[in-house]
């Protein structure tokens, strides 16, 4: 089995919920998440090569400005009708394998900033074990253990229909996707149109690894995040 895995790096421009959150400064980085994303990316091992997928020019500039010693990014210009807001993810996904040859394929996101290169690295080389245990792809996850009602005020995720208020730790482990991978290898996106096969594997996440960026709010918390951690 070829194990070279591609990172694949989504940006397009017009972001609406919040504005240029790729390429506008974040803390201390002028070319913001993207700068930050692609020098985490860059320091992985087990990574053999990041593709950043984009129509737009500052992501280009920002991308061509960071020092790639071992020549790992590649950018590879997407045309404008897979960048609109009503772009259809299924028509992302069956154009990725056709500029992407090697056998795997990692679908992460700029906007989960506190994913580092060792991070992809211990995800590849827990999706080579589930691979050779009977599982077909890689999802990340976040666990989720508190109270859910569902649209009538009833406790979703509870065995009793009244407010009985167990304590939260025993309610059962739900997982909540953090958006930060998407592992799978690349003749899924081709058989199945898809970036996941039928039998994924869930790779558990802390709540800082998780942090996904959506929202404004997102976006400046995540800086006092950062900020914080570069004091530790």
């Amino acid at each position: 089995m070829n194990q070279s895995v591609s990172f694949f790096l989504p940006v397009r421009k017009g972001s609406q919920r919040v504005i240029n959150k790729s390429t506008r400064p974040f803390a201390d980085l002028s070319g913001g998440l993207l700068e930050l994303k692609i020098t985490q990316l860059l320091e992985s091992e087990l990574l053999d090569e990041i593709v950043l997928s984009t129509n737009d020019e500052e992501a280009i500039r920002i991308a061509e400005g960071i020092f790639d010693p071992h020549h790992k990014l590649r950018v590879e210009i997407r045309p404008d009708r897979l960048c609109v807001d009503t772009t259809a993810l299924s028509d992302l996904i069956q154009y990725v394998p056709s500029i992407i040859q090697n056998d795997h394929i990692l679908w992460g996101h700029v906007t989960t900033p506190f994913v580092l290169g060792k991070d992809y690295d211990l995800v590849v080389e827990q999706y080579w074990n589930d691979l050779a245990n009977g599982h077909d792809s890689l999802l990340s996850v976040s666990a989720f253990q508190n109270f859910l009602l569902n649209s009538e005020g009833r406790v979703f995720n509870s065995d009793s229909s009244e407010f009985k208020w167990p304590r939260t730790q025993d309610l059962p482990t739900l997982y909540e996707v953090n958006h930060a991978v998407f592992l799978a290898p690349r003749n899924i996106y081709i058989e199945k149109n898809n970036r996941l096969g039928t039998n994924p594997a869930l790779y558990q996440m802390d709540k800082i690894k998780s942090w996904d960026i959506d929202w404004e709010d997102d976006f400046t918390m995540a800086e006092a995040i950062y900020e914080k951690l570069k004091k530790i």
